[in-house]
């Protein structure tokens, strides 16, 4: 939620400094970059010291990272305060770890798809908040969203138990090694047979953070969209997202298995990617959106794939390298989206992107060949 309460606005704050889509780019680019630095370091701390006290410290963070947002009077000090929220903001690693620790193997899609779903619901109610808040100024949305981090540590200190037993802990004690990002990107890359499907899921999340970035860029300039009207298009993508994942996905899940779903997901959003390159309309662009939303599928099938091929002991890590490698697809892929938006043309993120995105259909088919319904 606290994400979605930004959305609508970020365009808007940068256009005070830059005004080309590539400005939009390199903010979303730095705050991943500062995740990729931050989300390995977070998994493995969870993985040796529980993941209840790396939850809270990082949501402190990623609180403190909003409140300098909405204070910043120049390009700049934005850019800081994103690489701060983006270094805590790596903690979606341990909330994965923390998942995996408390459900069976068979029902992690499931689980991962109720992330997704509370993903969802923050995107139904963030926009909509957002969009109302910047009528009282551009800055308001970023306050409110560091009174919500700062709400949620509150909730967790009192709610939220420990998952990971003492027993099975690392006891490995931590070392300056586990500081460098690249140390566990490389070690998880070492598993052969995790190859093609990392592949798959690095390519998926390179085209669809160029939208996520390029997005409001792109319905400013293509369709005139408000912050408000903005706004709107995000709670709907937010409804579809928690539909998807909080409901089809437990359906579809017994049903297909994993690589079906994930290969479903995958047809969808090429489809919705071509839909909105070509979209000259807000109904045609809510049907494509439409479509998109079957990233849901795909990506929860992708990590529940993923999981079944760890160790119990290993699921920080896995979890927390392959977040790893999402926040270089977040770093490159709105760099990408922005470069070509400018360069040739509004659609162009979105056309080229579903040629990315059958590529990462064919990835993940070949990565899981022999699996069948299911990677248990």
């Amino acid at each position: 939620m606290g994400a979605g309460i930004l959305l609508p606005i970020i365009p808007y704050l940068v256009r005070q400094f830059r005004s080309d889509a590539t400005a939009v780019g390199m903010l979303s680019m730095s705050f991943s970059a500062a995740q990729f630095v931050g989300s390995p370091v977070l998994g493995v701390l969870s993985d040796r010291y529980g993941r209840r006290p790396v939850l809270l410290v990082s949501l402190l963070g990623s609180s403190a990272g909003y409140f300098l947002f909405a204070l910043a009077s120049s390009l700049p000090v934005m850019f800081f305060a994103r690489i701060l929220d983006g270094i805590t903001g790596g903690n979606i690693s341990t909330a994965q770890a923390y998942i995996a620790d408390v459900t069976a193997p068979e029902d992690r899609a499931k689980s991962f798809g109720l992330i997704g779903a509370a993903f969802g619901l923050g995107f139904i109610i963030g926009p909509a908040v957002g969009g109302v808040l910047s009528r009282i100024s551009v800055h308001a949305p970023a306050y409110a969203a560091g009174v919500l981090l700062l709400a949620t540590c509150v909730l967790g200190y009192f709610a939220l138990p420990e998952s990971l037993a003492p027993e099975h802990r690392s006891q490995q004690g931590f070392r300056l090694r586990d500081l460098n990002p690249l140390r566990p990107l490389g070690e998880v890359l070492a598993r052969r047979e995790l190859h093609l499907l990392l592949a798959a899921v690095f390519v998926l999340n390179f085209a669809f953070s160029g939208l996520q970035s390029n997005f409001p860029v792109f319905t400013l300039v293509r369709l005139g969209y408000t912050p408000q009207q903005n706004a709107t298009v995000f709670a709907y993508i937010g409804l579809l997202a928690a539909l998807v994942q909080g409901f089809l996905v437990r359906r579809l899940n017994p049903l297909l298995g994993e690589r079906m779903m994930a290969t479903g997901g995958m047809t969808a959003l090429v489809l919705g990617f071509l839909g909105i390159a070509f979209s000259q309309n807000s109904w045609q662009l809510y049907l494509a959106v439409l479509l998109v939303s079957g990233v849901g599928l795909a990506s929860t099938a992708q990590m529940a794939l993923l999981t079944h091929r760890v160790s119990p002991r290993e699921q920080g890590w896995l979890l927390g390298s392959t977040q790893s490698l999402l926040s270089l697809t977040r770093v490159f892929g709105p760099l990408y989206a922005g470069a070509v938006f400018d360069w040739a043309g509004a659609g162009s993120p979105y056309w080229t992107g579903a040629i990315w995105l059958a590529g990462a259909g064919a990835l993940t088919w070949m990565g899981t060949r022999g699996a069948g319904r299911s990677a248990v």
